[in-house]
């Protein structure tokens, strides 16, 4: 009897361990939290080692159901909060490439990058679950209806009204990781060297630059707009951290980002949209809750 229990319990932990980078990528994209999608995922498995296995078809999609109602009831909670933030909101970063090819980053990056997470916070909880399992794991209209609960219509319906309202914010360029890291690599090299006319000449005529502090870490508490303001805060903290910081290239969400040390203490992670020559946007987390005190969570997405 023992015997068989063990081998039941066995059984039930490799179909979750396999299973767990799909949950966690879901859960990740859809709450835009290392921490909270943890959770999910941790409850998902108290429910998984709690059920039934027999009568359960298909592990995999019971799990990926869980999740997803799970992720929806906790990202209502996350929106509330996020209404009262303080300064502008960014997701927090997913640092480091261990245990994926050059080729699966690529994949992942489009459907991981700041811009695209940052577009799914126009949805609401549930159309942003519908999206991700239409659009980033291609889940039919009928699997989308089983997880959600809905008809085949509805969910129709809800991915038509999420597609046009993402659809302007979403990533208008395709750009190869070697120009994204090209691109990268100017922008670093003109802040170490203080060189605001390399700077400037990156910079797209529209570019934005945005800083998550969450008012625990002194940063812009609105959106920085246009090469002149975004070339006086770039310099500005170089001349500030002349001598004391350090800047790495390291892959954040899939794409080529940067890792700003200052004094030996991670003080930024960023992130550049780029159209292959010039800047974008800028995306900088500095509040320290979200930034990583180790690098193995990417090849969890």
């Amino acid at each position: 009897m023992g015997d068989t229990l063990g081998e039941a319990v066995k059984a039930k932990t490799t179909i979750y361990q396999n299973a767990r980078p799909k949950l966690f990528g879901l859960a990740y994209r859809l709450l835009g939290s290392r921490m909270d999608a943890e959770d999910v995922v941790q409850d998902a498995w108290f429910k998984w080692s709690e059920a039934d296995a027999d009568d359960i078809r298909d592990p995999e999609a019971w799990l990926v159901t869980v999740v997803t109602r799970l992720g929806i009831d906790r990202l209502r909670q996350l929106q509330a909060r996020r209404e009262d933030y303080f300064g502008p909101w960014l997701p927090e970063p997913l640092v480091g490439g261990q245990g994926r090819s050059a080729e699966q980053l690529s994949e992942l990056a489009s459907d991981l990058s700041m811009a695209f997470l940052l577009a799914l916070e126009r949805l609401g909880a549930e159309e942003r679950a519908a999206f991700l399992l239409r659009e980033v794991f291609d889940y039919s209209y009928a699997e989308l209806g089983e997880v959600l609960d809905k008809g085949e219509a509805a969910c129709r319906q809800m991915i038509t009204r999420a597609r046009a309202r993402i659809r302007e914010d979403r990533p208008r360029f395709q750009v190869s990781g070697e120009e994204h890291r090209q691109v990268v690599q100017r922008f670093v090299d003109a802040l170490m060297r203080e060189d605001s006319e390399a700077f400037v000449n990156l910079l797209a005529e529209e570019v934005s630059w945005v800083s998550d502090g969450g008012g625990k870490a002194v940063a812009a508490t609105r959106v920085v707009r246009g090469i002149r303001a975004a070339s006086r805060l770039a310099m500005g903290l170089a001349r500030r951290w002349r001598g004391q910081w350090q800047a790495t290239g390291e892959t954040v969400n899939g794409q080529p980002g940067i890792m700003l040390q200052v004094g030996g203490r991670l003080q930024s992670v960023m992130m550049l949209e780029t159209d292959g020559r010039r800047v974008l946007r800028i995306y900088s987390v500095v509040n320290p809750d979200k930034l990583p005190l180790d690098h193995d969570t990417a090849h969890r997405a």
